[in-house]
């Protein structure tokens, strides 16, 4: 095949499947809402099950249901016909996937499922299958013609499965009211749990002595050097202003009697600053927005706690 006939192949592909996840998207109706209800008010474990391709798409919603806030386990279908039934009870709820909704290991492990009166969720084409009878809510992931040129090999089919899971899980995280820390505690090892629990508090220094704004620029020269190129201008721990390396050497090229000049004419009022308990990801994403290379940590009521650096949130991890 010319190349030009392998990109039309392969965009073939994307468009099909593409198609097929707007005709479930258009499918949608109040069943899916039964089916989330189901998993929120789940006491035990989300037991997912499917056969072949349906089986590791099966495995991926196990994952993203288990990492999202809601304990669930893959089932081999068979596995689950020869003792592995011992993994599951009447407390947990199954989601069974399979295209035609007559795979006979899956028959089968449904009807015990039922004998253990587990609720039985099936993500299947065929709305009137065996499958689809056994279950409390049956979601359409019927396809009009797999990518495959055979319709053979399951391609929009598992697409479309793997969607709807994905809808599931997310629909359900938002009900249960999932939020970012909760997502970060369930993934402490790598660089996205070091970035989603990583504060403000963790990284920030010391404030320092915030200079009066009587204060002459010679002794802001002294506190931008001890500071890291940050001057904090206030009395009594409120925060009146800033100064900046960047404010001085403009200052300097204006004015040749600078050092003399008082810091409240010279200062930036009401500077961007940050809180201790602030995300890190979301504080370097504003200083780089605004240039900034060190921030004002404040509390509620305005107190000075700290100061934040650019360079100690990337090296923390933040990024």
């Amino acid at each position: 095949m010319s190349s030009d006939r392998l990109v039309a192949a392969g965009r073939r592909v994307l468009r099909l499947e593409a198609e097929a996840i707007r005709a479930a998207d258009q499918a949608l109706g109040p069943e899916f809402a039964q089916a989330v209800s189901l998993l929120r008010d789940c006491t035990g474990r989300v037991i997912v099950t499917g056969l072949g391709k349906s089986g590791l798409i099966a495995r991926k919603i196990a994952a993203t249901l288990t990492s999202t806030g809601t304990p669930a386990m893959w089932l081999h279908p068979v596995d689950g016909l020869h003792g592995d039934l011992g993994l599951v009870g009447p407390r947990d709820v199954a989601i069974v996937l399979s295209k035609s909704g007559e795979t006979e290991e899956l028959v089968g492990l449904v009807g015990e499922f039922a004998r253990m009166e587990m609720p039985i969720i099936v993500l299947t084409g065929g709305r009137n299958s065996t499958l689809a009878k056994a279950a409390a809510v049956v979601l359409d992931a019927g396809v009009g013609e797999e990518a495959c040129p055979h319709d053979l090999a399951p391609t929009a089919s598992t697409t479309v499965a793997l969607a709807l899971g994905d809808a599931l899980a997310v629909a359900l995280l938002e009900e249960k009211g999932f939020a970012r820390d909760d997502f970060a505690r369930l993934h402490p090892g790598g660089r996205l749990g070091k970035k989603l629990l990583l504060r403000v508090r963790d990284v920030m220094q010391a404030p320092g002595t915030l200079l009066p704004p009587a204060a002459t620029m010679r002794e802001a020269v002294v506190e931008l050097a001890h500071r890291r190129g940050l001057a904090m201008v206030g009395s009594e721990s409120k925060l009146a202003g800033v100064l900046t390396a960047g404010d001085l050497s403009r200052l300097a090229e204006r004015h040749p009697d600078f050092l003399a000049r008082a810091v409240e004419g010279e200062m930036t009022r009401n500077p961007k600053t940050c809180a201790p308990g602030d995300l890190a990801a979301a504080v370097v994403g504003i200083m780089e927005r605004h240039g900034i290379m060190a921030m004002p940590v404040v509390e509620g009521s305005g107190r000075v706690v700290g100061v934040v650096h650019l360079h100690d949130l990337m090296r923390a991890g933040a990024v």
